[in-house]
């Protein structure tokens, strides 16, 4: 049964630890962020560094995003487990990254139905050789058991899921983070989660697989929601102001920067000295601000 569904005794409720690396935050009436670590997978994290979402109904529960390993899915489902007694019916894949589906096989072994778009599982496909191997490499051990495993309904653009009379709006705006990101629009919990669209409290990474011209668009189309409560791909839940100044508001700057460079015939060896100062308190932003500079002028200098 669920155990808290009155919104002021959710909020009011103390944080949960599940598998010491994640962490279950009450958002609003029935709704929960799972958070992992921002940090890189890792055999402690399980693949699980990223935000995950549940949403419990009195017809089951539904997970966005199935974690990153079969051992990740067990952990996910611990950290399920220590606010309902439903069962997980269905899961949401947000993306092509590892922990928006290498989890998936354990929740179809559980009996819960896999949703993804048509794209994601396009990216999936592509890329599961490689994100296999790089976990290989990432978590050692911790990926026994994990094969890759698709989703059992796919959709080109939107679809609309009810679970005991809760409507739940899955949208495909675009390529952002991955080719298939999508993201979940909750209207009765005023609730959205991102994926990889929203990064808060971390740089966001811009990869091969990214998009610098399609994210800003993506971003905006989770903003037209107006959701009170956001739930990004990284980060803890938060609001839209935050998201947009954290991923929106960094990925126009890094456009208006690299467009820059490309107007004076500058270069890719250049590329990761342009002005990103200004998201310096973003985690991770040493690590990852040259590199997403490089690959920006390298997907800029065709558009």
């Amino acid at each position: 049964m669920i155990r808290a569904l009155v919104a002021g005794v959710i909020l009011a409720a103390p944080t949960f630890a599940a598998a010491e690396v994640l962490d279950v935050r009450p958002v609003t009436e029935g709704v929960w962020a799972i958070v992992g670590e921002k940090e890189q997978r890792s055999p402690e994290n399980l693949g699980n560094n990223a935000t995950f979402g549940l949403i419990v109904t009195e017809a089951g529960a539904v997970l966005i995003d199935p974690g990153g390993s079969w051992r990740g899915a067990e952990a996910l489902h611990d950290a399920v487990r220590s606010v309902t007694d439903q069962p997980v019916t269905h899961v949401i894949n947000t993306g092509g990254q590892d922990h928006r589906w290498l989890g998936n096989g354990y929740w179809q072994a559980q009996g819960a139905t896999v949703i993804a778009s048509d794209a994601a599982v396009e990216d999936q496909q592509a890329r599961a050789s490689m994100q296999m191997t790089g976990l290989t490499l990432l978590i050692g051990a911790a990926l026994e058991g994990t094969e890759p495993s698709f989703a059992d309904v796919t959709f080109p653009d939107a679809h609309t899921l009810d679970v005991g009379g809760l409507i739940f709006e899955i949208v495909h705006p675009g390529p952002a983070h991955t080719p298939g990101d999508s993201f979940v629009w909750v209207p009765d919990r005023d609730t959205v989660f991102t994926g990889d669209i929203v990064y808060v409290e971390r740089i966001l990474g811009v990869g091969d697989q990214s998009s610098i011209t399609h994210w800003p668009d993506a971003y905006l189309a989770v903003e037209a929601t107006g959701a009170a409560h956001v739930v990004p791909g990284h980060g803890g839940p938060t609001t839209m102001n935050r998201a947009r100044a954290d991923t929106y508001d960094y990925l126009m700057n890094l456009r208006a920067q690299i467009g820059a460079l490309l107007d004076e015939g500058g270069d890719i060896l250049t590329a990761p000295r342009v002005d990103q100062a200004a998201f310096r308190y973003l985690e991770q932003f040493d690590s990852l601000a040259g590199r997403n500079a490089q690959t920006a002028f390298q997907q800029m200098e065709w558009e």
